[in-house]
């Protein structure tokens, strides 16, 4: 079954801030891409991103079978595997995040946001804690596919409030959901269908709480066949807003997908965990602890498609070519 997809990724500082706590993921061969930004001061912020993105990534691609097949960790749905894996994965990284807290008492009240996106056959799972927010593309609006996590959020809902008007509510910055904050955790989910030539948008609030989504839009809008171009652009926006956060914003286009019939998904919040299955998640940590400890590598500014075996046969021919100039030059032109 065909799926193929391109994503384009890249995080800034911004203008203001002295570090960057924010942090994203793109795992191409398993088509689950992720945006972190992390909270805490002192450089906890930044380590609570990346251990979220650290046992996502030791998920997928060092315990993606094992983790599937203990019913132990079951979501109570019957998801494609990528989703219910995203899922467990979030779970067990609010759960690194919250011990990691524990044992080091200069990292009390860490936590990070998570928005995230796992492909499969002609579906997307869109999982996330916090207010980053994703987004669909269309061809004249901005689609929100999540609904922050925050208290103003929730004042817009309880009180209908417009845009505006909870913009200038105080204490709008307050988020009601984190990853590794509490020793559980709740998790917004749906499953999208996918089609050809769509572009999904994820970003952390450095972004979406600077800028309306009209203003993404007609940003974004013009760079669809240039990814790369789209996400500088919207971090320049962030920036040209006064850069006041942190900000990263990660592109996915579908370039190829099959139809499969698998039905979607309506938005639905995963429960938060019994102490039995807290106690399985601990059991799995302890086992991941290895994996976990050999991902050190920081996560690049920018992340951009790999090159095509095209661009590579043509650098391959162009230093052969210079190699053979060089070698006529030393034959026909020998030092005096």
């Amino acid at each position: 079954m065909t799926l193929r997809v391109t994503a384009v990724g890249r995080t800034d500082v911004g203008k203001v801030r002295q570090q960057n706590e924010d942090t994203f993921h793109i795992d191409r061969s398993h088509r689950v891409f992720a945006v972190f930004d992390g909270m805490g001061g002192h450089q906890a912020g930044e380590v609570a991103s990346q251990t979220a993105r650290e046992v996502l990534d030791t998920a997928f691609n060092q315990c993606a079978s094992e983790l599937l097949q203990d019913d132990r960790l079951g979501v109570g749905r019957a998801l494609p595997d990528s989703s219910s894996l995203l899922l467990r994965s979030i779970r067990l990284a609010n759960r690194q995040v919250c011990n990691e807290a524990k044992a080091d008492s200069s990292r009390s009240g860490m936590g990070t946001t998570v928005v995230a996106l796992a492909a499969e056959a002609d579906v997307m799972a869109v999982a996330h804690v916090g207010d980053s927010r994703a987004y669909r593309l269309d061809a004249d609006r901005l689609v929100p596919l999540t609904i922050d996590h925050s208290w103003v959020a929730e004042m817009q809902a309880t009180h209908n409030l417009t845009e505006e008007e909870a913009g200038s509510v105080v204490g709008k910055n307050i988020i009601t959901r984190a990853l590794g904050v509490r020793d559980s955790v709740e998790i917004d989910c749906r499953l999208v269908r996918i089609k050809p030539g769509q572009i999904y948008m994820m970003c952390s609030d450095g972004l979406c709480g600077f800028a309306s989504d009209h203003e993404i839009f007609d940003v974004a809008s013009p760079h669809r066949d240039d990814l790369e171009h789209m996400v500088s652009a919207l971090v320049d926006l962030a920036n040209s807003k006064g850069g006041m956060d942190n900000v990263t914003v990660v592109a996915v286009r579908i370039e190829e997908v099959d139809d499969a019939g698998i039905p979607e998904v309506d938005l639905f919040t995963l429960k938060a965990e019994s102490e039995e299955l807290l106690a399985t998640e601990d059991e799995w940590l302890d086992r991941m602890q290895s994996q976990l400890k050999k991902k050190t590598d920081p996560v690049p500014q920018i992340d951009q498609p790999e090159q095509r075996p095209q661009s590579k046969v043509l650098l391959a021919v162009i230093f052969l070519a210079f190699v053979l100039v060089a070698l006529a030059i030393i034959y026909f032109y020998p030092a005096k």
